[in-house]
């Protein structure tokens, strides 16, 4: 039997699989830096922040239509399992967990994440929350692969919420919806959040905040490659800047060099950015409904039930696998 790897070796092989992606990502005919690496502890709270700003209104119209909706959801097929990728601040998922502990003798939480602490994290928060509830962390990057937890007694749960599903662009969405098909059962539901297009002003606002927060959220993503990689980015040369791109239907956000230079990246080498040359480091992309039912569909789900917040800024939508 082959023995288990170690913790350093694990460390090792994900500082060297996030160089590779780093690496590949700024050597590219536009550079860009995967969201992901947003989120050590400092981004984490910063993006907490955001979503507490008066412009930044996706998450309270999210958590107002769960409020409203998670009662009927759950005990409309009465799910034992709540898988949730990419786990948030814990708000939202309170609100799931309250009704699927009310309905199920036997509820399981499955958070699938990156991050080994942060799962470790959820794991305590919520068996202390929840003493009959059992938590299952499952460490994966949703990005590339969905491993979930054998021997789970369903009905499953999953859910994909704060329109976290923008940031992965039209093709690579698709394929993340049809990962979650593959690992979901005839009863097992997908509950599915999304921002919805609306006027421009009012999106580039809601990445643009007054205070200043967001972006310096976008600049944290360069102090986390400086700290994990040992990149040397000169933070202070560069200047967020975030657009809603019409004709992609999507908020795009960039850091900006203000001069010349030449960034180490690990141990691979280094890469030129020029002044004025921008890193895209996240898309949100703004869905109509029909477009998440067109892909959807392409999935192998069929739309449940959809729900929207009363000014129609928001989406949730429940959906299952197509028979």
């Amino acid at each position: 039997m082959r023995a288990a790897k170690s913790d350093r070796a694990r460390i090792t092989d994900r500082r060297a699989a996030m160089a590779h992606e780093v690496w590949s990502g700024l050597n590219r005919g536009h550079k860009e830096i995967a969201s992901k690496y947003f989120y050590d502890e400092r981004g984490s709270q910063l993006f907490d922040e955001i979503t507490t700003l008066p412009e930044y209104y996706l998450t309270r119209a999210e958590a107002g239509i769960l409020r409203r909706v998670a009662p009927d959801i759950v005990a409309s097929f009465s799910p034992n399992v709540l898988v949730e990728l990419g786990p948030g601040s814990g708000e939202k998922t309170i609100m799931l967990l309250e009704q699927l502990t009310r309905n199920s003798s036997a509820p399981v939480y499955v958070p699938l994440d990156i991050s080994e602490s942060y799962l470790e994290q959820l794991r305590a928060q919520f068996t202390k929350g929840y003493p009959g509830l059992e938590v299952r962390p499952a460490l994966c990057d949703i990005s590339r692969e969905l491993k979930l937890p054998g021997m789970l007694q369903g009905p499953l749960l999953v859910a994909f919420l704060g329109s976290t599903i923008g940031n992965f662009d039209k093709a690579d969405a698709l394929a993340l919806m049809q990962r979650v098909s593959a690992v979901m059962r005839e009863e097992d539901r997908f509950l599915l959040g999304f921002d919805l297009k609306k006027d421009e002003a009012v999106l580039n606002a809601a990445y643009n905040d007054r205070a200043g927060v967001t972006a310096e959220f976008n600049l944290n993503v360069l102090r986390v490659l400086n700290r994990e990689l040992d990149c040397d980015f000169d933070v202070q040369s560069f200047k967020h800047c975030a657009f809603y791109n019409s004709l992609e239907g999507r908020i795009e956000m960039h850091l900006v060099s203000q001069r010349e230079q030449d960034v180490r990246i690990d141990s691979l080498g280094f890469v030129h950015v020029a002044n004025g040359e921008s890193i895209r480091t996240e898309i949100s992309c703004k869905y109509e409904r029909a477009e998440i039912e067109a892909l959807l569909r392409q999935a192998g789900f069929e739309a449940v039930r959809f729900d929207t917040d009363a000014a129609g800024t928001f989406g949730l939508m429940l959906a299952a696998r197509a028979q």
